[in-house]
């Protein structure tokens, strides 16, 4: 990330746009502007777990937005810092917040950057590896109830083949997404 540092935000947007299987440019650019979006949106929410799961939120479309951006044209008008602040206000009016009790999202356990890259490893998942993980991860089911419900859906499975599809879909996951974002939040 050193290396990153000199870099141009429109170099950065470029090589982020260029090479998406390389984590390092948009982590560079939200290491560079995340305390900025953070301080204009903490009172933007009633509860700090509220704000921490805006601010992800935030970052997330900034994610997707950022893929498609003509920001070479835009730069002498706005720079980087402007336009991610005006997505933050932006998405500060439109994102619904649940309840902080609905909310599983915890920032000091994973970054923006990571959440974003492994949404979309996960979306590239087949929907049955997606399910399963989901259930496994976010619902903490264990394979038994995954085999039953999976039965009620017409699937025949049990826990040992729930076992292989959850070894599966880390196996994926852990395939799409970029290398050098794995080494950065997973070792």
């Amino acid at each position: 990330m050193q290396a990153l540092l000199p870099k141009t935000d429109a170099e950065l947007v470029y090589l982020y746009q260029r090479h998406p299987e390389m984590g390092q440019y948009f982590a560079a650019i939200f290491c560079r502007y995340g305390h900025v979006v953070y301080s204009l949106m903490a009172n933007a929410s009633p509860s700090p777990v509220q704000t921490d799961f805006l601010f992800v939120k935030i970052w997330e479309r900034v994610f997707n937005e950022l893929r498609s951006l003509d920001y070479r044209s835009m730069e002498s008008k706005f720079p980087l810092q402007t336009w991610l602040l005006n997505m933050a206000a932006l998405s500060i009016t439109q994102i619904l917040l649940p309840p902080p009790e609905q909310i599983q999202y915890v920032l000091a356990e994973v970054s923006p950057v990571f959440w974003c890259y492994l949404n979309q490893s996960l979306n590239l998942l087949p929907g049955n590896l997606r399910l399963v993980m989901i259930l496994t991860e976010t619902f903490h089911w264990n394979p038994n109830r995954i085999a039953a419900y999976l039965q009620t859906e017409g699937e025949m499975v049990d826990a040992e083949q729930v076992l292989v599809l959850v070894e599966q879909a880390y196996a994926k996951i852990s395939a799409t997404m970029p290398a050098d974002i794995r080494e950065i939040y997973l070792t």
